[in-house]
């Protein structure tokens, strides 16, 4: 019930937000958003033994984050800074050890993750409107709840048991059905210029990008020995349990809106 009554109030402060606000504070929103998702993820990276200085990621996760999202601001020189500010960081440790370089990764990778995709669903935002910014998050929602569903009455085959136990292979193709469903659908109303096959293949791409991302956050907890990444939302973990699907989703979704650009 718990999970239940704390998903309907995260939907509903999102969708009113998404829908009604500009896109400037959806992108105050999105920054704290990524500040939240980085911390979790540098506890992550501590419990990995490839430490993370906190207040740097959480800098330059927003700092992506605002140049992913901006009109006219190109995010290549923001993400540069951030390798070399990681860069200056272990040098200033002054320690030479034999997790150098997996420190150096682990302390670019993090902003590069979380505020680069939350970023550029901002940039969706702001050119495109609030239909195409909704797209990818209904497709993710809705194959998620199809992957529940059709996992709990039908599943019988583990996908990653490794991974994610709970996951099955029925309920993955239960969510790609009906997440390339849902972009098919809506896209009739939101997307008309995109072709039908497109929709319906870009529906499926985002569905396995998403399981991917949840996969690989997945992975990741497996690996630090933790079951969530933080227990900030009740009965849904952290944040960046919530946000793992869509950060594998938003930059290719975000690419083929470059192509097919208008979203009515």
């Amino acid at each position: 019930m718990t999970r239940l009554l704390s998903g309907i109030v995260l939907l509903a402060l999102f969708g009113s937000a998404a829908w009604w606000a500009p896109p400037a504070w959806l992108l105050v929103i999105a920054v704290a958003v990524a500040a939240l998702a980085t911390i979790e993820y540098c506890g992550l990276a501590r419990a990995l033994a490839a430490p993370v200085p906190v207040v740097p990621a959480v800098v330059g996760s927003g700092a992506l984050c605002v140049a992913a999202a901006w009109p006219g601001v190109a995010a290549a020189p923001v993400m540069m800074a951030v390798v070399i500010v990681a860069g200056l960081l272990l040098v200033a440790g002054g320690d030479p050890s034999p997790a150098t370089l997996s420190r150096a990764a682990a302390a670019a990778f993090g902003p590069a993750y979380v505020g680069l995709p939350l970023g550029a669903l901002i940039g969706v935002r702001w050119e495109h409107g609030r239909e195409a910014m909704l797209l990818p998050f209904l497709v993710v929602i809705i194959s998620d709840t199809a992957q529940y569903y059709a996992g709990r009455t039908m599943g019988r085959r583990p996908l990653a048991p490794r991974l994610s136990p709970k996951k099955t292979l029925e309920g993955a193709v239960g969510g790609l059905v009906a997440g390339s469903a849902a972009l098919v659908v809506l896209g009739h109303w939101w997307w008309p210029e995109a072709p039908v096959a497109l929709r319906a293949v870009l529906g499926a791409t985002l569905v396995v990008l998403g399981i991917a991302g949840d996969l690989f956050e997945s992975m990741l907890k497996r690996a630090a020995g933790v079951k969530d990444s933080s227990s900030l939302i009740p009965g849904h973990g952290g944040v960046l349990d919530r946000i793992d699907a869509l950060l594998f989703v938003v930059p290719v979704y975000a690419v083929v809106l470059r192509v097919y650009p208008h979203v009515s």
